[in-house]
């Protein structure tokens, strides 16, 4: 398989591969075996649940209904496989991507063209219909230009999806992925994003909604001067899994990377992954990088997975760490609030809300923040009426 890597102890032993940077790609599907479970990057995702999604057949016809809302100067275009830019970054690390990679014979393309600077979203709407979808998405943001292209996903569908992300030179991009599924919906997602010299991107992923949602970022800081901004929010509510592996790579020199992810879980069953991994590369000296994960547990019966990970193979950098850490409320913030005459139940909301809040002011879309500002009010709610 390409990109593959043959590992034994010198006595024939098979040794799985483990890290991130390891991992096989291949266009081919079947390159890829079927998932069991037992794989270092499916031992924490319900496999059988997404069994559908692991068959390498043709999705019906208008499943997924998609909107683009656009300002003027965006360029839509339609991609063969093998017509640039699709897949000059993008390689399949999983059988569902690559299936989504075969299904899809023209790919949208959105562009923001080199210098331009919008002033309003793209939005891209999907909703589902029910039923098997696959789609391979390219974003590019031409040198310089300035832009943020939202992905919103509502109704329901068995979706895989390949987002593939283009960020040219002194280009400043934000891409933001909601999913806001029906509560049968699944959906995996691999989003696969390059970042060129003195360019910025920042990627968000919001998750609230769908029965299994796995949305996996991968972000080579490519280019000399590149920074990128990795953010995630998700609320799991009971017999829901929200699942994200953030893969950042620091190639290039003098880049800087920061990861911030929190979740918040209520109801028997809910469950929430988290897996990160930073490569600072051998090239990447002055590297600036830090990830971290917070999970607030508000119920019994649920549980978070973190797992960061993170690999250096030069000693000339700035900085880099990592961070996890899950847990039920702070007993002195809920104290220092019942203090001063607030209820319990009120001091457990505005301590959920201000854990969540930092990032949702990450989003920098006022409407869309006062739109997740409510869903975590009625998530709220609906974990106390329950």
């Amino acid at each position: 398989m390409p990109g593959s890597t043959a590992h034994s102890d010198g006595a024939g032993a098979f040794v799985p591969i483990q890290t991130r940077s390891e991992r096989p790609h291949s266009f081919d599907p079947a390159d890829f075996p079927t998932p069991t479970g037992r794989e270092v990057n499916w031992r924490y995702t319900p496999v059988a649940r997404i069994a559908p999604l692991f068959q390498n057949v043709a999705g019906e016809h208008g499943v997924i209904q998609v909107d683009v809302q656009a300002p003027e100067g965006v360029e839509q275009l339609r991609l063969a496989k093998g017509e640039a830019p699709r897949g000059e970054i993008f390689r399949p690390e999983d059988l569902p991507s690559a299936i989504a990679w075969s299904q899809e014979a023209q790919a949208p393309l959105v562009r923001i063209p080199a210098d331009v600077e919008l002033d309003e979203p793209v939005f891209v709407n999907l909703v589902g219909t029910g039923g098997l979808a696959h789609a391979h998405v390219v974003v590019e943001a031409g040198a310089n230009s300035h832009a943020t292209v939202v992905f919103r996903h509502t109704g329901t569908a068995h979706h895989a999806q390949n987002i593939e992300i283009l960020v040219r030179d002194g280009a400043k991009l934000t891409v933001i992925s909601l999913q806001e599924w029906a509560d049968d919906a699944i959906h995996l997602s691999a989003h696969q994003a390059r970042v060129e010299k003195d360019a910025y991107l920042r990627h968000i992923v919001v998750s609230f909604g769908g029965a299994v949602v796995r949305v996996n970022p991968s972000i080579e800081l490519a280019g000399t001067g590149s920074a990128a901004e990795l953010f995630g929010l998700s609320y799991s509510d009971a017999g829901q899994h929200l699942e994200s592996q953030v893969y950042l790579h620091h190639k290039g020199e003098h880049t800087k990377g920061d990861v911030l992810y929190k979740g918040a879980l209520q109801g028997s069953g809910a469950r929430s992954v988290w897996i990160g991994d930073v490569l600072i590369g051998p090239d990447a000296v002055g590297t600036d990088s830090y990830e971290a994960n917070r999970n607030l547990v508000l119920t019994d019966g649920a549980r978070a997975d973190s797992v960061p990970n993170l690999e250096i193979e030069t000693g000339d950098i700035q900085g880099a760490g990592h961070a996890s850490a899950t847990g039920r409320f702070d007993d002195e913030q809920l104290f220092y609030l019942q203090a001063r005459g607030i209820s319990e139940d009120e001091a457990r909301r505005l301590v959920v809300i201000g854990f969540l809040s930092e990032i949702v002011q990450k989003i920098g879309v006022p409407a869309l923040e006062q739109e997740l500002a409510a869903a975590i009010e009625r998530e709220l709610a609906e974990g106390a009426a329950a």
